[in-house]
């Protein structure tokens, strides 16, 4: 018989967690699991992307101002009979905040809950965020008969608030053939200069990415001579501010904002290096598909990447989490192809690791533990 699972998330939009929950649905046995996946809000761009096996619905149409206070108007019960409309042998909340509020609102005491953690919650304002108090945030975590962390460090930083016996480590599902495969098409003609080294970053355009500190290390690049060119990949409702910051800094013409693409492999593919600014990650997303491709990997350090990367920054390096810090590990790779180029074998051996298949075991082997 097969195991009836619900995976339940916020939405399906552009964000990196969104394209993994898609990629582990449509890899999952249909043989071993009926699965289905509920979307609280509808018109995500990775809705498209999910395979006929997988049920999806969504319990409202699209997403609307000030949606997260008016989920914290239900109690938790109420929001699952409004979420949840069949029985399940088990219920994932994917991604922390309203979906886990929801999924601990089960009352059939024979499903089994599952709470899925991608972000670092590093204060108690983003453990508690998503509900009315940090009390109702741990007895609605306390619920779960299962944690998963998408790394150590968003696992440590979570058990500080709320201590945690059932908690486990698995790492995203990714694509890597499909990954590979589209890495090879070709990009608009005359984007790329061979006299330019690339840099490119890939995520939504927030403030938590950091791409304002990446855009000032760029400036101070080119004005040590280096011939660097930054390409952005992403969308969201910080475009405004970086393009204002672009035109402020006098860098329009060697900084790009490529927008939002269902291919970003091809891009970073042919880039000379990925860079990752963000002040807080759980478990980069688009700097392990980085890795799949071969492109060397700059990140300053947040949750996941010495675990990705190497204590030692052995597949990639890894900066302190500062702008200055960033800016001399960009010098220190800008400044030698050598380190590139070592770097860039470094990287296509570590993207081995996070084949599909063995990931995809992992979550498949976890769930029918339960």
């Amino acid at each position: 018989m097969k195991t009836k699972i619900l995976f339940l998330i916020h939405d399906l939009g552009h964000g990196g967690a969104e394209k993994v929950l898609v990629n582990l649905v449509n890899n999952m046995d249909p043989e071993k699991f009926d699965i289905s996946l509920t979307a609280m809000f509808g018109g995500g761009v990775n809705e498209q992307f999910l395979l006929p096996h997988v049920r999806c619905r969504t319990v409202f149409k699209k997403s609307f101002p000030g949606n997260s206070r008016v989920m914290k108007i239900l109690s938790p019960r109420a929001l699952h009979r409004l979420c949840v409309k069949e029985s399940y042998d088990i219920e994932v909340s994917y991604l922390e905040g309203p979906a886990a509020r929801c999924v601990s609102g089960c009352e059939d005491r024979e499903t089994k809950l599952v709470s899925w953690i991608h972000c670092t919650m590093d204060e108690e304002k983003t453990f508690s965020g998503s509900f009315r108090s940090t009390a109702e945030a741990v007895s609605c975590y306390g619920k779960f008969h299962r944690s998963i962390f998408v790394s150590g460090g968003s696992r440590d930083a979570f058990c500080r608030f709320c201590p945690e016996e059932n908690a486990e480590v698995l790492y995203n599902t990714n694509e890597s053939e499909k990954i590979l495969r589209l890495s090879g098409e070709e990009v608009e003609p005359g984007l790329f200069r061979d006299d330019e080294i690339k840099l490119v970053g890939v995520g939504k355009l927030v403030a938590n990415k950091g791409f304002d500190r990446l855009i000032r290390a760029h400036k101070q690049l080119r004005a040590e001579g280096h011939p660097v060119h930054t390409y952005i990949l992403g969308e969201g409702d910080g475009r405004a501010a970086l393009e204002s910051l672009i035109a402020a800094e006098g860098v329009g013409d060697s900084v790009t904002l490529l927008g939002y693409n269902t291919n970003p492999y091809k891009y970073v593919a042919k880039c000379d290096l990925f860079v990752c600014s963000s002040f807080a990650e759980g478990f980069s997303t688009a700097a392990t598909e980085a890795l799949i491709v071969g492109t060397p990997v700059c990140t300053v350090e947040v949750s996941g990447m010495r675990e990705m990367l190497g204590e030692n920054c052995e597949f990639g390096l890894i900066t302190e989490n500062t702008e200055p810090a960033l800016l001399d590990g960009l010098r220190r790779l800008v400044s030698s192809p050598e380190l590139r180029t070592h770097y860039k074998k470094q990287a296509a051996l570590r993207g081995k690791d996070f084949s599909t298949e063995a990931t995809v075991k992992a979550v498949e082997d976890m769930l029918l533990s339960l």
